[in-house]
């Protein structure tokens, strides 16, 4: 069962969800929070699995919010899914930068949202292979860096060359089944080669290792990066 928590200013808007939520077997609504400061706090003791996170919301808003909690080692395991009206790239690189695992508009249509809280809870991330490649460079072209926790590029060298193909294809955005059937291999074994290049990375989920990817120059932005496959 995907423990939930939902974080939006809005009552009705967390009503709406958290009815659409609950209608889902696998899924449970853990609390509700009405502002960043809220949505930190009820993080520490919900101990949700997925947290569905507005960004404008009083006093703190949805990314600081996200970024003190991907930052608290005893919420390691708690993923972040950002929802808002605003799908400006701004806010995108933001999120990414705070540490969510995944960023959705509030227009979609619901059964994307419960794909994306199933998505997020499962460790992928939740980034198309078109905008990724633009929002990554973006990224890397702002003085702040890549979001906090994000491997260093020479942490690569600690891969094998089979491991670097799938970091290659997860940061286009294939899954673990895609990937997989590009290399000829089975989709547990794709899936094992990705848990362990988390662990070599230290990242805590797939939009980090897409974020080391691009940052290390073993993908390009608009290219097809330093792996030949």
């Amino acid at each position: 069962m995907i423990r939930v928590l939902l974080a939006d200013d809005q009552m009705l808007v967390r009503e709406a969800f958290a009815m659409l939520v609950s209608s889902a077997p696998d899924m449970t609504v853990v609390g509700h929070a009405a502002t960043g400061h809220e949505a930190v706090e009820r993080a520490r003791s919900a101990r949700a699995d997925v947290i569905v996170m507005d960004i404008r919301m009083p006093g703190l808003d949805g990314i600081e919010a996200t970024r003190l909690i991907a930052a608290d080692e005893d919420l390691a395991g708690v993923r972040i899914l950002v929802l808002t009206t605003y799908d400006t790239d701004d806010h995108v690189i933001s999120a990414l930068r705070a540490g969510a695992s995944g960023f959705l508009v509030k227009d979609c249509r619901p059964a994307e949202l419960l794909d994306a809280v199933r998505t997020v809870a499962a460790g992928e991330a939740l980034l198309s292979p078109g905008p990724t490649a633009r929002l990554i460079a973006r990224v890397l072209r702002l003085p702040e860096g890549p979001p906090p926790g994000a491997p260093a590029p020479t942490s690569l060298a600690a891969l094998s060359e089979r491991e670097r193909q799938v970091l290659t294809l997860v940061a286009r955005g294939l899954n673990n089944t895609e990937a997989a059937e590009a290399l000829g291999l089975s989709p547990l074994t794709t899936k094992t080669h990705v848990s362990r290049i988390m662990g070599k990375l230290g990242a805590r989920d797939r939009a980090q290792l897409v974020i080391a990817a691009y940052e290390s120059g073993l993908v390009a932005p608009g290219g097809r990066g330093g792996t030949q496959l």
